[in-house]
């Protein structure tokens, strides 16, 4: 989807070199929110709502927000470096698509901004390591899970 919210920059990982199917990359591409889930330091789960982007370059997903370097997500990835995020949506009359991205996670000073100027820099980058999407396959109801990177 080119000039899309979450469409690919320069750099765009080739067919074949991403960890995303083309019908996911182009699902996201068509997506502006997500849901980011962490756990905090005292074993709490933390899911919000958030923004997000897939970084091609990177063949991750970056999440930013205007007070980002504030927020608890940016403290239970600094504690246990790990997130997952699920971008998900319902066609009519009833057909839900999902993907789930579970991943290592680093908080990073700068590259928020690719959100738009009310952005803070601050980031959350997830590198996945298990993808499991739901109705993005064309005609597919069925799940499509899988193990993508190292733990």
């Amino acid at each position: 989807m080119p000039g899309g919210w979450n469409a690919g920059g320069p750099g765009l990982v080739s067919a074949g070199m991403s960890v995303f199917t083309d019908a996911e990359l182009d699902y996201l591409a068509g997506q502006r929110l997500g849901r980011i889930a962490t756990v905090g330091a005292d074993g709490q789960p933390h899911v919000v709502p958030t923004s997000f982007r897939y970084n091609s370059e990177q063949d991750a997903i970056d999440v930013g927000g205007m007070r980002m370097s504030q927020t608890k997500k940016v403290r239970d990835v600094r504690h246990g470096g790990r997130a997952s995020i699920v971008i998900d949506d319902v066609l009519p009359p009833w057909q839900p698509r999902m993907i789930e991205i579970r991943g290592t996670a680093e908080v990073l000073p700068e590259g928020g901004k690719a959100f738009g100027r009310n952005f803070e820099d601050t980031i959350v980058r997830i590198r996945p390591t298990r993808v499991i999407a739901f109705g993005i396959e064309s005609a597919d109801q069925g799940m499509n899970a899988r193990s993508v990177g190292s733990a």
